[in-house]
């Protein structure tokens, strides 16, 4: 029987004791993908930070595995929407990406030759490769987006939470980034994936559509209906 990494049980999530969402009841199996979507201030952030344990659920439990949310952070890579900014810094792209090994390292462990491979590797999956030896502050959005997913991918965690990985990419890029993900779920983790993109949800186990509250939730054919696109957004694509 397969344990799943994550799972929910009658979560409500919010700030200040006011839920942005609730009845959230969903589980992720290893190799699993759970994409987030719905407009903007429907509570696909705010679930994200609740799994990585920087909110508290309002209501309900919460186990990331097998645990409480943040209660193992070195197995739990989390990117947010807007990374906070190094830009003051001066670190170039491969110095931010080895920062993704330190949760594994310690405060005093060593790179070794294999975090150097692993490092080398979550940059040529990203296409941060290209522009290792530049500093962050001197690259584009889209680059600074790379760099951040591939220091992600250099965590080799058991769950990625992404919130919009794919926000502000060329083709390219996101198609590094769905390499990306089908990868880590290949290797069995698990996978959290807030998007606007329609296509990201494609090969999906289980969608969850926010407007205001739950509009659907099952397999992407199930989930993003026409009839649930029009609820959720007001106006639907051929898709």
């Amino acid at each position: 029987m397969t344990t799943a990494l994550i799972d929910l049980r009658g979560v409500a999530v919010g700030y200040d004791g006011h839920p942005v969402v609730d009845g959230v009841e969903v589980a992720v199996e290893p190799g699993g993908l759970l994409v987030l979507m719905g407009t903007n201030g429907s509570g696909k952030s705010t679930l994200l930070k609740t799994l990585a344990g920087l909110l508290a659920p309002l209501t309900g439990t919460v186990s990331v595995l097998g645990g409480a949310a943040g209660a193992h952070p070195s197995s739990v890579a989390y990117l947010p929407q807007h990374p906070g900014s190094l830009d003051t810094l001066p670190l170039r792209v491969r110095d931010v990406v080895a920062m993704g090994r330190f949760a594994n390292l310690g405060l005093l462990g060593r790179f070794r030759a294999d975090d150097h491979r692993i490092v080398a590797d979550a940059m040529e999956r990203t296409g941060a490769d290209a522009f290792a030896g530049r500093a962050l502050r001197e690259l584009s959005g889209g680059q600074q987006q790379r760099t951040h997913l591939a220091q992600v991918l250099a965590r080799q965690a058991r769950v990625l939470l992404l919130d919009e990985p794919t926000a502000g990419l060329d083709a390219a890029g996101r198609r590094a980034v769905t390499d990306a993900i089908d990868a880590e779920r290949a290797r069995g983790a698990a996978v959290v994936l807030a998007t606007h993109d329609l296509a990201d949800a494609e090969h999906a186990a289980e969608v969850i559509l926010f407007a205001h509250g739950i509009v659907a939730q099952g397999r992407p054919a199930e989930a993003l209906t026409d009839e649930h696109l029009r609820t959720c957004y007001g106006f639907t694509e051929r898709h």
